[in-house]
C-alpha cells in the first residue's frame, strides 16, 4: 500500500508536466519546422541527431548509476551511498573525455564523405555538431546526479525541470523565427545552452539537499565498489552505445541513401513517437526504483510483481494514445503542420507499432539490471540492436523503399523481446508461463479488439474533424473497456483501487 501512495504521488507530478509540456512541444516543433524549412530540418535532425543520442546514453547511464544508488537504499546503507555517488562520479568524468574525443574523431568521417548535406550548409551543420559535443560532456558528468534524484524519487524536482525546459524551447522556437542570422546555427547553440543549464540546475538542488551529494573522493573512494561499478558500467555502456548507434543510424542510413527531406520526416515520426511514448514512460520513471529497491530487500515477489503491472500499464497508456493517431495520422498533420514531408505518415504509423511492441518487455530490463547479472545479456542486446542497421544498408542497396528500416526494427523488437524474456528467466528466475499469460496474451487481445472497433467509423464518415473526434472518442471508450474487462487481472484490479484511492487522498490533502 505504502509503495502504491508513493507511486501515485510521483506519478501525479510527472502527469501534470506532461499536461503543460506536451502541448507545448508539439507547437515548438510545428514553429521550428516553419522556421527552418524543411532543408534546415533534416540537417538538424540528421547532424543534431546527437541529442536524441545523448538521451539514450544520459538515460542508460543513469539508469546504471541509479541501480546501484536504489539497491543500497533497499539495504538501507547510508554510507554505501556516499561511495557509490563518488565513485560514479570518477567514472563519469573518464567517460565525459573519452566519448568527447570519439565524438569528434567521428565528427571528421561524417562531414567527409559520409552525410549528405548540401555544400553551402556544410559550413552550420559543422557548427551545430560542435555545440551538440559541448553539450554532450556536461550531459555525461551530470548523470550521478540524475541517479540521485532518481534513488530519491524525487518526481516533483522532475516535474519541474520538465516544465521550464518546454516553455525555454517555446522560446527558442520564436526567437529563431523572427531571427535574422542563421537559423540553424542559432537553434543548434540555443539548445546545447539549454542542455547545460538543466543539467547545472540539478547539480545546484543535489547539492543542497542531500546529503550523500558531497564530493570527497579521497574520503570515500572504495576498491572494491569502483571495481564493481567500472564492470557494469562498462556493460551497461556496451548495451546503451548499441542502442544509441542503432537510433541514430537509421537517420545516418536514411541520409546516406535519400538526403535531408526523407530526414525531415524521420524528424517528426520520432517528436510524434516521443511525446506519446513518454506518457507510458513517465509512470515508469516512478515505477522503476521499486524495482531495484525490491531486489536490494531481497523482496522478489514484489520485484516481479511491479515488473509485470509496469509492462502492462506502459503497453496501455501507449495504446490509449496510438490508435486513434495510427488511424487518422493524416488528418492530425493536415491539422498540425503547415508542410508534411513525404513518408512522415506512414514513418509515424510504423514507429508507433515498433514502440507498442518495446512497451511489453520494457521492464524487463530494468528487472535484469537490478539483479545485476548483465554481461551476458548486454552482449546479446548489443548484437541485436545493431543488426538492423545492417539489414537496412542492404535493403536500401536492393532499392527498398525508405519505410522498410521501421519494418525490420519492428522485426528485431520481436527479437529483443525474446532476449529479454530469456534471460530474465535465467538471472532472476522469471515465472515466464505467468508473464505470457497474465502480459502478452491480455495485451495482445485488447490490443487487436480496441483497434478493430476504433477503425469502424472510417467505414461509415468522411475524413475530417468529425470523424476524427468520433475516432478518439470510441477508442478512448473502448480502451478502457477493454483494459478493465480482458487486461487486468483481478489483483491487479485490487492495485489498480489502491492506487486510485491514493491519488484522491494526494488531491483533498492539497486542497
Amino acid at each position: 500500500m505504502q509503495e502504491a501512495k508513493r507511486v501515485a504521488k510521483n506519478t501525479g507530478f510527472l502527469y501534470a508536466r506532461m499536461a503543460i509540456t506536451v502541448f507545448i512541444s508539439l507547437y515548438s516543433t510545428r514553429l521550428i519546422l516553419a522556421a527552418l524549412g524543411v532543408k534546415d530540418f533534416g540537417i538538424f535532425n540528421v547532424v543534431g541527431g546527437a541529442i536524441a543520442m545523448l538521451t539514450f546514453l544520459n538515460n542508460a547511464m543513469s539508469g546504471a548509476s541509479q541501480r546501484f544508488m536504489s539497491y543500497a537504499e533497499g539495504e538501507g546503507s547510508y554510507e554505501k551511498q556516499k561511495s557509490i555517488f563518488n565513485v560514479s562520479i570518477v567514472l563519469h568524468s573518464i567517460t565525459a573525455v573519452l566519448v568527447v574525443l570519439l565524438l569528434e574523431l567521428a565528427g571528421y568521417f561524417l562531414f567527409n564523405g559520409i552525410l549528405i548535406i548540401p555544400v553551402d550548409r556544410i559550413e552550420a551543420a559543422e557548427l551545430v555538431f560542435h555545440f551538440l559535443v559541448a553539450s554532450t560532456f556536461f550531459t555525461i558528468i551530470s548523470v550521478p546526479y540524475d541517479a540521485v534524484i532518481n534513488a530519491h524519487e524525487n518526481m516533483f524536482l522532475v516535474a519541474i525541470l520538465g516544465v521550464i525546459e518546454a516553455v525555454i524551447k517555446l522560446g527558442i522556437a520564436f526567437y529563431i523565427t523572427y531571427s535574422h542570422s542563421d537559423k540553424l546555427v542559432v537553434y543548434g547553440l540555443c539548445m546545447a545552452l539549454l542542455t547545460i543549464l538543466t543539467l547545472c540546475l540539478k547539480q545546484l538542488y543535489c547539492r543542497i539537499k542531500y546529503d550523500e551529494v558531497k564530493i570527497n573522493i579521497k574520503k570515500y573512494y572504495d576498491k572494491k565498489l569502483f571495481k564493481e561499478m567500472t564492470s557494469f558500467a562498462g556493460w551497461s555502456f556496451l548495451g546503451s552505445t548499441s542502442s544509441m548507434l542503432s537510433f541514430y543510424g537509421q537517420g545516418l542510413v536514411l541520409n546516406m541513401f535519400f538526403g535531408t527531406i526523407v530526414n525531415a520526416a524521420q524528424g517528426i515520426a520520432t517528436q510524434v513517437g516521443g511525446q506519446l511514448s513518454s506518457f507510458s514512460g513517465t509512470m515508469l520513471k516512478a515505477l522503476n526504483p521499486i524495482i531495484a529497491k525490491s531486489e536490494g530487500s531481497g523482496n522478489r515477489n514484489l520485484m516481479f510483481k511491479a515488473t509485470f503491472i509496469g509492462s502492462k500499464v506502459a503497453f496501455f497508456l501507449l495504446m490509449i494514445l496510438s490508435i486513434p493517431v495510427i488511424i487518422e495520422m493524416p488528418i492530425i498533420f493536415k491539422y498540425w503542420l503547415k508542410e508534411v514531408p513525404e513518408y512522415t505518415v506512414i514513418f509515424c504509423r510504423l514507429l508507433l507499432i515498433k514502440l507498442l511492441l518495446d512497451q511489453i518487455n520494457v521492464n524487463l530490463t530494468t528487472l535484469i539490471a537490478a539483479v545485476g547479472d548483465i554481461k551476458k545479456y548486454q552482449i546479446v542486446v548489443s548484437i541485436v540492436y545493431i543488426l538492423p542497421i545492417i539489414v537496412a544498408s542492404i535493403a536500401f542497396k536492393l532499392r527498398f523503399p525508405p519505410y522498410s528500416i521501421y519494418i525490420i526494427f519492428i522485426i528485431f523488437s520481436f527479437i529483443a523481446g525474446i532476449t529479454n524474456i530469456y534471460f530474465s528467466k535465467k538471472v532472476a528466475n522469471l515465472p515466464v508461463n505467468q508473464f505470457c499469460k497474465d502480459v502478452i496474451l491480455k495485451i495482445v487481445i485488447s490490443f487487436l479488439i480496441s483497434l478493430s472497433i476504433s477503425a469502424l467509423p472510417l467505414l461509415i464518415f468522411e475524413e475530417g474533424f468529425i470523424r476524427l473526434f468520433i475516432v478518439c472518442c470510441t477508442s478512448f471508450i473502448i480502451s478502457l473497456l477493454t483494459i478493465w474487462l480482458i487486461g487486468l487481472t483481478s489483483i491487479e484490479k485490487l492495485y489498480f483501487g489502491d492506487f486510485y484511492k491514493s491519488i484522491k487522498a494526494n488531491i483533498r490533502k492539497g486542497e
